[in-house]
């Protein structure tokens, strides 16, 4: 199987001899999976797996094919045009590499990327430094990237220790707000709160949305524990009180910290999600 076979297969599987659920896809209904597959493909890299990798960027790649079948099919675009787009735009984005333009760093690299993209956005009649940023994000992602773009233009705070403070700023907002029962406040400020968590990370060159991914899964590992505990001991969670299974919480963080720990040890994570299996 090479290249164009694969194109004739996603071609054959959008035809009226196809497949139904191929041939009834949009562009709009087949956004939910191109996000799907993505975080499957995240779930493999961060397993280390590669035959799961390759699994999983096969599914992606899919999603691609059929998108450009579609725009093929209404005379948009082809699966050409995406590969004679993306190569222009390596090349003119890549001067240090194709043409005369020096860059021995990778942040050398990243000011010629930004000036490189300041040209596009100008051709694209951008009206906003904040353009661009779509707002399918997941919420932290976006947050992110639109701090990451009024900080280029020195809307940004100087020290860590100043977003560290508003973070607590924010949360005796949080706190009022909870006292006085306002809901509608509170939900403002919560979102006032996540904002200045999403900036603290962004000062660490933390990613926010894969560090409330890892909180989720040690989250998700630690109760498993409670759940299989509670089995052997022949005991029902719905029955048992906060603070029992508080405790078991404890030894829950405990085992698994030694587990981490441990010389030649490594941990199994149950936290991966089935979806697509």
């Amino acid at each position: 199987m090479d290249w164009p076979d694969l194109l004739q297969i996603i071609e054959k599987l959008r035809s009226p001899q196809g497949c139904p659920w191929d041939r009834k896809q949009t562009h709009q209904s087949l956004k939910r999976y191109l996000l799907e597959e993505s975080y499957e493909l995240f779930e493999a890299i961060d397993r280390n797996n590669p035959n799961a990798i390759v699994d999983e960027l096969g599914d992606v790649l899919l999603q691609i094919l059929l998108h450009a079948q579609i725009g093929k099919e209404t005379q948009a675009f082809t699966i050409d045009d995406v590969i004679q787009n993306l190569a222009e735009k390596l090349i003119r984005r890549h001067p240090h590499v194709f043409a005369h333009k020096e860059a021995a760093t990778p942040e050398e690299v990243a000011v010629h990327w930004d000036d490189i993209k300041k040209t596009e956005k100008a051709a694209a009649r951008r009206t906003s430094v904040l353009d661009g940023v779509p707002r399918e994000f997941p919420a932290l992602m976006r947050a992110e990237k639109i701090q990451r773009k009024a900080a280029k233009v020195g809307f940004d705070w100087s020290r860590t220790e100043d977003v560290a403070a508003k973070i607590e700023e924010e949360l005796a907002e949080v706190q009022e707000a909870l006292s006085q029962g306002r809901k509608e406040k509170t939900e403002e400020e919560l979102g006032d709160l996540l904002f200045a968590a999403v900036n603290l990370a962004r000062f660490q060159e933390i990613d926010p949305e894969f560090a409330l991914q890892k909180a989720t899964a040690k989250f998700s590992e630690r109760f498993r524990f409670i759940e299989q505990y509670s089995k052997e001991k022949g005991l029902v969670l719905e029955e048992m009180t906060l603070g029992e299974m508080n405790a078991i919480w404890d030894q829950a963080k405990a085992q698994l910290s030694a587990m981490q720990e441990a010389p030649g040890l490594k941990k199994t994570s149950q936290t991966g999600s089935n979806q697509g299996d």
